[in-house]
């Protein structure tokens, strides 16, 4: 009974700490490996190395980012059962990790083949933070596709250790959107 009240008391304390005014996209209960792929940069020859593992109500990216072989990412992506409302202005994110800085990578309608995605940074440190990123953040990786992405066009979610050599930790424990 201790372990129940224990848990429930922590529950609560994390419940506390989200927005109240964010929907929920991801918590990471269930079986959050059903929903969640694994990719890197070795399905276009790069040599970069890692993993997701799903521990403790958290997703968490680790691995080594190589930028040899025109490499340089590792993540994880989340295909949405259903696209964000029209009026969705941001992502919120509730993530933690080793200092350094990682991405949100999206994935619409428009983001055709593997290399189109919409990208934006966050930082990280050691305790769990809420990291709001508004849409109009996100940049798209070529000039092929809109320059913002639509909300209600969003397919997908990764997370990403990208762009430069580093050992990457990453965890996330909630995806959510205002």
């Amino acid at each position: 009974m201790k372990h129940a009240s224990l848990k429930a008391i922590i529950l609560a304390m994390t419940l506390s700490t989200l927005p109240a005014h964010a929907t929920e996209i991801e918590d990471f209960a269930g079986a959050p490996d059903q929903r969640w792929d694994f990719f890197s940069d070795r399905v276009m020859g790069g040599v970069s190395s890692g993993g997701v593992a799903f521990d403790g109500g958290a997703l968490r990216l680790t691995g080594t980012v190589s930028t040899a072989n025109n490499g340089g990412f590792i993540q994880a992506r989340l295909k949405l059962p259903e696209r964000l409302p029209d009026d969705a202005s941001a992502l919120v994110l509730r993530v933690r990790g080793n200092g350094d800085q990682y991405f949100v990578h999206l994935r619409t309608g428009g983001t055709l083949l593997p290399w189109h995605y919409y990208q934006a940074a966050f930082p990280t440190g050691p305790d769990w933070e809420l990291v709001r990123i508004p849409l109009d953040a996100f940049k798209p990786s070529t000039r092929m596709v809109r320059a913002t992405p639509s909300a209600a066009s969003v397919r997908s979610v990764a997370v990403a250790a990208f762009g430069h050599d580093h050992e990457a930790d990453v965890s996330v424990d909630w995806i959510g959107w205002e």
